[in-house]
């Protein structure tokens, strides 16, 4: 079992900035990648950003969010962060934080990110 709870969403101006924490816990040993989808309010949800955590490899992320958003980690916490910039109403959504094992994923509750224009 992996744990995982987000922290850092809110209310902010487009053009702003919010950062983004996620914080597993558990068999975290286990954990080969950890990210973000995002699902905004009558859509489904989509792939934000990942990162591994045993490996070097870049990160990815979403076209819509390059230039942008950038993923970073701390592996030792087991933690990822998310550093958004130049925010748009369109990034508007509830954010969730995953973890990816072998045998399967792990969600976190989602933290609310609006971005008023």
């Amino acid at each position: 079992q992996v744990q995982l709870v987000e922290s850092g969403g809110g209310l902010v101006q487009a053009g702003g900035s919010l950062r983004l924490s996620c914080a597993a816990s558990g068999r975290t040993f286990g954990i080969n990648d950890m990210g973000w989808f995002r699902q905004a309010p009558g859509k489904e949800r989509e792939f934000v950003a990942k990162i591994y955590l045993k490996w070097s490899a870049s990160p990815n992320y979403a076209d819509s969010v390059k230039g942008r958003f950038a993923i970073s980690r701390d592996s030792a916490k087991s933690t990822v962060y998310l550093q958004m910039n130049s925010l748009k109403p369109e990034d508007t959504a509830v954010y969730y934080c995953y973890a990816d094992l072998q045998g399967g994923n792990y969600w976190g509750q989602g933290t609310q990110v609006t971005v008023s224009s």
